[in-house]
Parts: structure tokens; C-alpha cells; sequence
């Protein structure tokens, strides 16, 4: 069912962000207490305003309400990313070069499962991060269908 939603309202939205260039970047369906809320989360080179998301939100809900894919009640909410916005396809990666990003694999390369660095190249579904171990800077290649979950990551 959730899978279902979210195909439907990612099929929805499309159109609406491509008339107004901007890019989905993910969709959930989940469940908070007793309350369900569908979140669709866009952005566009150099940030999303808050404008922007109600547009496309009041545009959106009126689709979802003529397609109805949802049975019964829910919170729709439009909205940026954030700073640490999700890196989900290849072209997220290729965009995301030379930013700091955290990387969670499927299993371990190197002895580890998590890498925070630089994404410094992304080529050939190959993601090549540069990291530190103490003062020492190392390389790791991760293969893109091994990541399980990779983000931007804010540094101070």
C-alpha cells in the first residue's frame, strides 16, 4: 500500500515540478502516532523557498484529491530537504561531488559500513570518498549498489 502511494504521488508530482524545474527529491508514506503523513520533499540548485512549496503542495493536493491513491485521512506536507537532503540516484551523486556525505553500506568494505568524508569522484556507479582516520586522509571506493543510505553531511 505505502509503495503503491508513493509511486502514484511520485507520478502526481512530476509534471507539476518539471513545469516549475525544480526536482523530487524522495517521497514517503509513514505512519507517525496515530497520524499519517505523505511528505514530498523538492529542490533546485541553489535552495527551495518556502513559496515554491506551497505552490507545488496546492497543486498536488488537488491531483491527489481527483486520484485519489490514499484511502482515508493524512497530512500532505511540500518541503525542502534540508541541509542534509538524502543522495538517492546516481545523478544526486554526480551533482554532490567535492560536498561532505555520509554513507551507510549494505556491508562492509574495508572493515566498515559507514564512511563520513568528501565524495571526490563518481564515475562508473562508483562512489570514491575521502576520509580521515585521525590525521591521516584515506581514499575508499564504494560501489554504488552497495550503499544502503547516503546523505549530505553537515560539518562544523
Amino acid at each position: 500500500m505505502s509503495s503503491t502511494v508513493i509511486q502514484k504521488t511520485e507520478e502526481l508530482v512530476q509534471p507539476i515540478l518539471e513545469e516549475k524545474q525544480l526536482e523530487l527529491v524522495d517521497v514517503e508514506y509513514v505512519k507517525e502516532g496515530k497520524d499519517w503523513f505523505l511528505r514530498v520533499f523538492i529542490d533546485k540548485p541553489g535552495g527551495i523557498d518556502i513559496s515554491e512549496c506551497g505552490e507545488v503542495s496546492e497543486m498536488l493536493s488537488e491531483k491527489l484529491d481527483k486520484a485519489d491513491p490514499v484511502k482515508g485521512a493524512y497530512f500532505l506536507e511540500v518541503s525542502s530537504p534540508g541541509a542534509e537532503r538524502p543522495l538517492k540516484t546516481e545523478q544526486d551523486f554526480i551533482n554532490h561531488v567535492n560536498h561532505n556525505v555520509y554513507i551507510k553500506l549494505y556491508e562492509p568494505i574495508d572493515g566498515e559500513k559507514t564512511y563520513e568524508g568528501v565524495l571526490i569522484h563518481f564515475a562508473d556507479k562508483i562512489a570514491t570518498v575521502e576520509y580521515k582516520i585521525k590525521t591521516r586522509e584515506k581514499q575508499v571506493e564504494l560501489p554504488f549498489e552497495k550503499i544502503a543510505k547516503a546523505r549530505l553531511a553537515v560539518t562544523f
